[in-house]
């Protein structure tokens, strides 16, 4: 493993959901054996580390995210002897370990909450005698009421109810849980809801508005995310991420209203980074992206830690469907690779997956969708590893549509102008000159639907998000183009080149 504390700054992270990345056992369910079996795979592709989605010991009320042990893995995955196998394979090939840590709720069925259904230890979590006005991000009340007459709250489904932070109880267990998978060798936590824990004193209605609390969260506070009190918490966990060797990290999912709110969860006494969700939401035009990328720039000056770069992950459409096609994904892609700072990359991007739109209801298995109707499913299809029939699966869990055989692994192996050569040349070239992680970005002068990105002195990022090619007119060699260049040195539209000078 490189000797590099600082690893985290400019890594490329894979994003692995276990259940639908590799089937080592052919149960229809992907496993870490699996991923553990793919490492190669990885290596080749050229990221830095991978980081899993949650692979505990849960009911899979919501994929995982409902932890019924977090020191455990659950048998749909393996065992613990798989992980460990898995992080010592990964080690030696120079690839880290980041894994989920789902610290605001547990599972229903974790020890803890059939204790406290029961009517023992319920300051573990939040229970009061009547509810208030709050609203899950599944849809519907945040409450619901136990055979006593109480109610507990959980602010996502209600298999997953709320913890009290408050409780030191709870402080102590989540402390020895960072050290359990520190001890384990992991290299970092992806941590979940990290706006929550804590909520505002005498949990205050939100009050009247318009249309769900949960479309309110990017502008305003609520008075159950991003509260003060939740930075103790993490001043809390970074005295043991440093206390272990080799670069320990955390890198926050926040969803808060302000980058100045983000910021105050980066820091050397809180997480190293927080994901930059501003830019996986912009449009596929020149204007929105940098108005994103400049935001995101100053507000990494203000912290001084590097920003996160994602264009898609478990919770959001893949971004092949969202910037609509795939020559623009693989636009955006090169865009991506080439700012200053980590990116995260979700499994099957490096395929040019497109989101699935047709799965048939009743094998959705989002909690979301039986609330609202919306589905976060079409991104989590298995992976296409072969040509052949099934993909390489037998009997997926979702099911895989016929014309990913296409778009399998195996297909755009020996293909030069595959999206998964396109994502391999560009990690290459990316480790070849690191500017492209680190260093400063210097806007140049460009047509409007065109961003110029001087990266350092010998290198230059074009994209033209317009409907008609473009000259660029800055000379260079062309290192890597995201599709087709006709001769003469015309950018077509949806297309993004980086330029040697």
């Amino acid at each position: 493993m490189p000797d590099n504390d600082d690893w985290w700054r400019d890594a490329v992270v894979y994003q692995v959901y276990p259940r639908s990345f590799a089937d080592a056992n052919g149960d229809g369910v992907g496993d870490l054996e699996g991923v553990r079996l793919r490492l190669g795979y990885l290596k080749r592709l050229g990221v830095d580390a991978i980081w899993l989605s949650p692979f505990y010991t849960s009911p899979m009320a919501d994929g995982g995210y409902d932890v019924a042990d977090y020191r455990d893995v659950d048998p749909m995955f393996g065992t613990l002897a798989d992980f460990d196998a898995l992080i010592g394979d990964a080690h030696e090939l120079g690839l880290r370990v980041v894994v989920d840590l789902v610290p605001n709720h547990s599972s229903d069925r974790h020890p803890w909450f059939q204790e406290a259904l029961r009517g023992h230890n319920r300051d573990r979590y939040i229970f009061r005698d009547a509810p208030n006005d709050w609203e899950s991000i599944f849809g519907g009340p945040a409450w619901t009421q136990v055979d006593d007459g109480q109610w507990y709250l959980h602010l996502f489904a209600p298999e997953q109810p709320d913890l009290n932070w408050e409780n030191p109880e709870v402080r102590a267990e989540f402390r020895d849980i960072l050290r359990f998978w520190l001890d384990r060798g992991v290299d970092g936590f992806r941590v979940d809801v990290a706006h929550g824990m804590i909520k505002a004193e005498g949990l205050p209605d939100v009050g009247p508005k318009e249309g769900r609390q949960a479309e309110m969260l990017g502008d305003e506070r609520v008075p159950y995310f991003d509260q003060d009190g939740v930075h103790d918490i993490y001043r809390e966990w970074r005295p043991i991420l440093d206390s272990y060797p080799g670069g320990r990290m955390a890198v926050a999912e926040a969803w808060v209203s302000s980058p100045e709110r983000l910021a105050r969860y980066i820091g050397p006494d809180e997480l190293h980074q927080a994901f930059n969700f501003e830019f996986m939401m912009a449009d596929f035009h020149a204007k929105s992206f940098r108005t994103v990328i400049e935001k995101s720039l100053a507000e990494a000056e203000l912290v001084g830690a590097p920003t996160t770069w994602v264009l898609s992950n478990h919770d959001k459409p893949r971004h092949v469907t969202r910037h609509g096609g795939l020559a623009r994904a693989r636009a955006a892609t090169l865009l991506m690779l080439a700012l200053p700072g980590s990116a995260y990359l979700y499994n099957g991007e490096e395929l040019g997956l497109p989101e699935v739109l047709d799965l048939p209801d009743e094998l959705r298995q989002d909690p979301a969708f039986r609330r609202t109707g919306e589905s976060r499913d079409g991104c989590r299809v298995p992976l296409p590893w072969t040509a052949g029939p099934g993909c390489g699966w037998r009997d997926p869990w979702l099911p895989i549509p016929a014309e990913w055989t296409a778009l399998s692994a195996e297909a755009q192996e020996d293909d030069p102008a595959s999206t998964l050569n396109l994502y391999r040349a560009a990690l290459r070239l990316r480790r070849e000159h690191p500017a492209l992680g680190g260093g400063t970005l210097t806007w140049l002068d460009s047509p409007k639907d065109v961003l110029a990105i001087r990266r350092e002195p010998g290198l230059t990022v074009v994209l033209n998000t317009g409907e008609e090619p473009v000259e660029p007119g800055l000379g260079g060699r062309v290192l890597l183009a995201s599709g087709p260049l006709p001769a003469g040195g015309a950018i077509p539209p949806d297309t993004a080149v980086w330029l040697q000078h």
